[in-house]
């Protein structure tokens, strides 16, 4: 990067700093905790020496720190996957059963978004569809931060909710289902779509309205003839701009569709035994009679579901990560 022909050529340039970037977000960690790990071993026998109780004990607290943070990079490595460190985008999708999914896709969603907001990621709306009483029936949002498809990979699949149905007036117990897709964002790999495979769809985008956003067709909605893979977007004012964010996820879809098959092929040659069935119930979460949400590929369970529906999954992505990696 110090070369003084380095800014030349902007491409290779910006895949090198990528590069860097994809490193120091493994070393400078590691180096921080190295040192503030001996910075506390270096002190702690001094202050138990002198009988300083009050250092000691913010000491101790240091080192609870830097364990659990040492615990996280350590849960981080096993994000080494070609795709883990992209951004992604998350799709939710409501299932059969209509309100009463659609009010699940938007707790889901809400869920999501918490859990972004707590790991610091940006959160953008892409596309939403509401609901025809409550709630949504499909919603698209991006997450940008460090390793943004690795630690969300965990969530593909549909989710089971049992609860007393706010809905009815008989107070009955129901059962909804949504999907989670989970699609990384490829921008540095280009990958060909022909335009006579794809059928392009326009429409009046939903929400707040305004001067413009709800008087011309200006939400897009692509769909990938020979895959059967379908994108939308009306979070930009303007066609063209939709336009773009939806050929740029369609080719992060295609992208993943062919790095999912080429990955299943190689396990398969290798007699690998572990599969995962995206399209298959991944995790329950029932509110009554009693709370639980339960990991039916991990086993990996928790009573507290208030917490987790705020967004405190990271029990169930690092059971996942551990097991399937």
């Amino acid at each position: 990067m110090a070369a003084p022909q380095f800014w030349d050529d902007q491409e290779a340039a910006k895949k090198v700093i990528d590069a860097c970037n994809a490193l120091k977000l493994w070393t400078l960690p590691y180096q921080e905790l190295k040192s503030r790990f001996a910075d506390v071993k270096d002190l702690l026998p001094e202050a138990f020496e002198l009988g300083d109780a009050q250092l000691t004990s913010e000491l101790l607290r240091s080192l609870q720190k830097i364990d659990q943070e040492l615990s996280d990079l350590e849960m981080r490595k096993m994000l080494s996957g070609e795709l883990d460190f992209k951004d992604c985008y998350l799709e939710v999708n409501a299932g059969a059963g209509g309100t009463e999914s659609c009010d699940w896709a938007a707790m889901l969603s809400r869920m999501y978004q918490r859990f972004a907001a707590r790991r610091g990621w940006k959160v953008e709306v892409i596309d939403r569809l509401e609901g025809d009483v409550a709630g949504i029936k499909n919603m698209t949002m991006r997450f940008s931060g460090p390793f943004a498809y690795g630690y969300c990979k965990s969530e593909k699949g549909v989710h089971r909710l049992v609860r007393i149905s706010p809905f009815d007036a008989n107070a009955r117990r129901h059962t909804s289902f949504a999907s989670i897709d989970v699609t990384p964002i490829i921008d540095d790999v280009q990958v060909e779509v022909r335009p006579e495979d794809v059928k392009v769809d326009t429409y009046r985008a939903s929400g707040a309205g305004g001067q413009h956003v709800n008087k011309t067709d200006s939400a897009v909605r692509m769909t990938h003839i020979p895959t059967g893979i379908v994108v939308s977007s009306q979070s930009e004012r303007s066609q063209i701009q939709n336009r773009e964010t939806c050929m740029k996820m369609l080719r992060s879809k295609l992208y993943e569709k062919e790095y999912t098959e080429r990955q299943e092929k190689l396990a398969g040659m290798g007699g690998e035994k572990k599969k995962i069935e995206w399209g298959s119930q991944i995790r329950n979460y029932v509110f009554q009679p009693y709370t639980l949400v339960k990991d039916a590929r991990t086993k990996y369970e928790v009573g507290n579901i208030e917490a987790v529906m705020d967004g405190d999954i990271d029990g169930f992505v690092n059971a996942y990560l551990k097991e399937f990696g």
